[in-house]
């Protein structure tokens, strides 16, 4: 009596397992692979295990935060007998398949989730499908592309009495994700202060709150600027400026050779006088980070070193700017060397100037590789400038129709960089034109050469015969 109601339970617990063995079973999983890096090939193997008859095998790709599905494979059984893509790597009886999708060339778009969707006949009947899924990422590296080191906030002129923050920036590119930036200088990494925010060029010398890191020795009492032995310094040196009695006659002797344009003086003055408040024995720098995401996934990165800029330490000292990333197999490289600049190249075009032509004077190079980039002031000495303006700033001076009062003239070139000042000095020679009739006005608008005293004389003439 007692033996129905355990059959009828074992009856209960059978009941589900039947219907499991009509409707067959079947796993999907899809290996784990590490992050790739662009350009590589790249295998995705889905690996399933069935007792039940192949229906189909279908890979996606996903998009769009999981709301767009890519199909990029798919098997069907009903239409197709080709098991190529498919290896049986264990006996034909065990049931277990893998399918492989091969990506040849990995690239960055490629980044993103897959499944891999199985679907087998059911037991009890062919109209119904069984269906299994698996997923995985697929993380997509890419080393950067371009690295350069550039000076913020230049051009920017020299500094001799006011310390003034100096920055490098670092600019990595087309790294995803994003690499890992520092800075050597001399070849030794800097130990900088990290910083949140870069301080404003603007602000005053940067201090460490770390003990015994002094950068500033501020003393000014006994520093004295010596006084540059230019061709300005005319009254030290009791002679006259060449400014003070130009040529007075164009014509050109025909004996006399052939002279430039200019006359380059040959005394450079390079501006190297410092205050004793810039002496330190170690500086103290301070290093900020910021990341910008790309469009096709890459991230720019801008590493920024600051420090309060030394010219007697700082100059020719050579910084370099490293990148790891776990894309490259050994660091990227760039470097700048701190250079202030030195001798600058002054080009007159053109090489014989005559009154009424356009005069070019332009700084095509230096006599070293300045970093950073300079800026450039071209001042008249004792005088304006032919459009009477006391400077000009840039790299090239341009003087229109020049007149006759020019020859003899001479012009200063200022070029600074936060390094270093330099003075360079050149005199321009201008030569009469054979083309310009005699009697065409100069620069003031008056009438010049003998035909000017003619006009004067009988204009002086016809007023005296009206008069009587």
């Amino acid at each position: 009596m007692r033996a129905a109601p355990s059959l009828r339970g074992c009856a209960c617990l059978l009941l589900p397992a039947i219907l499991d063995l009509a409707r067959g079973y079947l796993t999907v999983n899809i290996e784990p692979l590490p992050p790739v890096v662009a350009g590589d090939a790249v295998t995705l193997k889905c690996n399933f295990k069935t007792d039940g008859r192949m229906r189909e095998i279908v890979w996606y790709r996903v998009t769009d935060g999981g709301t767009i599905k890519q199909k990029i494979f798919t098997f069907d059984a009903m239409f197709s007998t080709n098991f190529s893509h498919m290896e049986n790597y264990r006996k034909r009886e065990d049931l277990v398949y893998q399918s492989t999708v091969r990506l040849p060339e990995v690239r960055i778009s490629d980044n993103g989730p897959y499944e891999c969707h199985v679907g087998i006949y059911d037991r009890a009947t062919r109209e119904k499908v069984v269906l299994a899924s698996g997923n995985i990422f697929l993380n997509v590296m890419a080393p950067p592309t371009s690295i350069e080191v550039v000076a913020a906030d230049t051009p920017a002129p020299f500094s001799r009495y006011q310390a003034q923050n100096f920055t490098l920036v670092c600019i990595v590119s087309g790294g995803k994700p994003a690499p890992t930036v520092y800075f050597k200088r001399d070849g030794e990494p800097i130990d900088a202060v990290p910083l949140s925010e870069p301080p404003a060029a603007s602000s005053g010398p940067l201090q460490d709150s770390r003990p015994f890191r002094s950068l500033l020795h501020r003393d000014l009492d006994d520093t004295k600027m010596q006084r540059s032995l230019s061709l300005l310094d005319a009254d030290s040196r009791g002679g006259h400026s060449y400014t003070e009695r130009p040529s007075r006659s164009l014509t050109l002797d025909p004996s006399i050779p052939l002279q430039p344009t200019t006359e380059n003086i040959p005394e450079t003055v390079v501006s190297r006088e410092f205050p004793r408040w810039v002496h330190s024995s170690e500086p103290v720098y301070f290093l900020s980070h910021s990341h910008t995401p790309g469009s096709d996934g890459t991230v720019e990165v801008r590493a920024l070193l600051t420090w309060t800029l030394n010219p007697q330490i700082d100059n020719e000292a050579l910084f370099s700017c490293e990148v790891t990333h776990p894309a490259l197999s050994m660091p990227m490289q760039a470097e700048v060397t701190l250079v202030a600049p030195k001798g600058p190249q002054i080009m007159m075009t053109p090489s014989r100037a005559r009154v009424g032509d356009t005069v070019r004077i332009l700084v095509h190079g230096f006599q070293n590789e300045v970093f950073p980039e300079p800026m450039f002031t071209w001042t008249r000495v004792g005088s304006r400038l032919l459009d009477g303006s006391a400077e000009f700033d840039g790299k090239e001076l341009v003087l229109e129709r020049v007149p006759a009062e020019l020859n003899g003239s001479m012009y200063r070139c200022t070029a600074q960089n936060p390094l270093g000042s330099t003075d360079t000095h050149t005199r321009l020679i201008v030569f009469e034109n054979p083309n310009i009739p005699e009697g065409t006005e100069d620069s003031n608008g008056s009438m010049s050469g003998p035909a000017g005293i003619r006009l004067t004389l009988v204009l002086a003439l016809t007023v005296v015969l009206e008069l009587t």
